[in-house]
């Protein structure tokens, strides 16, 4: 006859997995505002029957609501998701991997959140979401926030909200660098005016494109307006960032195939505010440009590095080895990555110690 331990032994993964299916549940329809039955289904790679029993359970616990238009979470349905969060990232086995790459790196602090941002844009508006708590965390008031371009702080800017019980109207938020010349939703001025307004805070805009030649800079570098919003960006004390691959933003900024060559033949794989730097974690080659340089970087109090999905991993694994990362927000794919390369290193170590 089996003991009491050993049917709680049998008994504890199913139920960790009943915990997680019901839990990316809720979580989706949050993410989702409002989501019909069928569309949640296929996100989720769940046949509608599966689905309408679990959901038919969680409005049963008053947890989400379903009307015509499709379901919604409700109030007491958040809140369970805040409380569950740590518990979840324990089941998923989040928290180790957090752990793990802050002490890697001498991080203050590491969140992962579940999902490839690649693979499904909830994930990436988790991601946006666990950015904007990360930084409404260490923010002050009085505080200057620096922010680059990018769709990833975009979607950072798209889930902040005014934080309760701190005002942040003398705050000042101002764009890293200059422009690329791309969508207007993903460039550092359109994303640090929007993070502002959702926040009460300032902003500051720096009206110049990203890469400019010798004469243009030196030109520009003279002008007092321009001198003085540059050095309001230099004396942030939070700089948000996203980080991307080398060749990818090299095509975006449209650089001279003499300078993307010398890329390659430096083994660039990652870019972050204007610098490219190689699987080392060196910089290999900076832009010409007006805004934060990486003396500036080196300074400031939080630099908060926000990037997910598996094709990113390396990227985000050489920023992390220039060392000037305080806080760092990923997903799971790339975090299962880096996780494989840090195993990769430290067997390399062990056998070369042997």
């Amino acid at each position: 006859m089996r003991t009491i331990l050993e049917m709680q032994k049998q008994l504890l993964p199913d139920l960790m997995e009943i915990l997680k299916k019901r839990y990316t549940i809720l979580h989706q329809i949050l993410l989702s505002d409002v989501v019909g039955r069928r569309t949640l289904a296929v996100s989720l790679n769940m046949t509608e029957r599966v689905l309408r029993a679990e959901t038919d359970l969680l409005k049963a616990q008053g947890l989400i609501e379903i009307e015509n238009i499709g379901m919604r979470i409700s109030d007491s349905g958040r809140k369970l998701l805040e409380d569950l969060e740590p518990v979840v990232k324990e089941i998923f086995g989040l928290s180790e991997w957090e752990e793990r790459i802050r002490e890697a790196f001498g991080l203050r602090k590491v969140v992962i959140v579940p999902g490839d941002t690649e693979a499904s844009p909830l994930t990436k508006k988790e991601l946006g979401r666990a950015g904007a708590k990360a930084l409404l965390g260490v923010m002050r008031s009085e505080d200057v926030v620096a922010v680059t371009g990018g769709s990833t702080i975009a979607e950072v800017a798209e889930q902040l909200s005014h934080p309760a019980g701190l005002s942040l109207k003398q705050s000042w938020f101002v764009p890293a660098r200059g422009g690329l010349g791309e969508s207007l939703e993903i460039q550092a001025n359109t994303i640090a005016s929007g993070m502002a307004k959702r926040v009460g805070a300032g902003y500051r805009l720096l009206h110049v494109p990203d890469l400019l030649g010798k004469e243009a800079y030196e030109s520009l570098v003279g002008d007092p307006n321009i001198q003085d919003i540059v050095e309001m960006i230099r004396k942030a004390r939070i700089v948000v960032h996203g980080i991307g691959d080398a060749m990818e933003m090299a095509r975006r900024r449209k650089l001279e195939e003499s300078i993307v060559q010398e890329l390659q033949n430096k083994g660039a794989i990652a870019e972050s505010f204007g610098y490219y730097f190689n699987a080392d974690g060196a910089v290999v080659h900076k832009m010409l440009t007006l805004g934060l340089r990486l003396e500036d970087i080196r300074r400031t109090e939080t630099v908060i590095g926000i990037a997910g999905g598996r094709s990113k991993a390396k990227a985000i694994l050489a920023v992390l080895l220039y060392g000037q990362e305080d806080i760092l927000v990923t997903d799971e794919a790339a975090a299962e990555d880096i996780m494989k390369e840090l195993e990769g290193i430290k067997s390399m170590n062990k056998n070369t110690e042997s």
